[in-house]
């Protein structure tokens, strides 16, 4: 046993409680950052002349990309909302169980949304066979080190 597991194995029910939203808080903002450099990057990208050029399916590729963009952006920041509204109302364990499940949710979204667009920009660059290629190799990439990986060490 660690000196942390031994810490953590003397801790109080609301010392656990109050460490497990901290913990889920600061994974938030790591996860944040990546859905704003993302939402940026997709926001930038319409007001180039490139993309006033490109296809209907191009377009709808990228308004894909841009909702799941802000479904993450709402579903991973939503935590941090609750636990603000909440956390002098003792109801932290719902807290973490369904901001849990909203962090989760939020990171599929996040997944989707970067495989979009680099499907788009697969795309547009170079057609229809590297948007496939990309987008399949970005999916499995996600899915095997955020959720299949991890599943794996339970």
């Amino acid at each position: 046993m660690t000196e942390a597991d031994h810490h953590h194995h003397h801790e109080s029910e609301h010392q656990r409680l109050t460490r497990n939203v901290a913990e889920l808080l600061g994974e938030l903002r790591v996860a944040q950052a990546g859905v704003q450099i993302l939402f940026g990057f997709l926001l930038a990208v319409v007001f180039t002349r490139t993309f006033q050029d490109i296809g209907t399916f191009e377009k709808s590729l990228h308004l894909v990309a841009v909702v799941l963009a802000v479904l993450s952006t709402a579903l991973l920041s939503a935590p941090a909302a609750w636990h603000r509204v909440l956390f002098r109302a003792g109801r932290r364990p719902e807290i973490l169980r369904r901001g849990n499940r909203l962090v989760l949710v939020g990171l599929g979204c996040l997944a989707c949304a970067v495989v979009v667009t680099v499907a788009l920009i697969g795309k547009v660059v170079f057609g229809t066979l590297a948007m496939s290629l990309l987008a399949a190799g970005a999916a499995l990439a996600f899915a095997y080190l955020w959720f299949v990986a991890p599943w794996r060490l339970r």
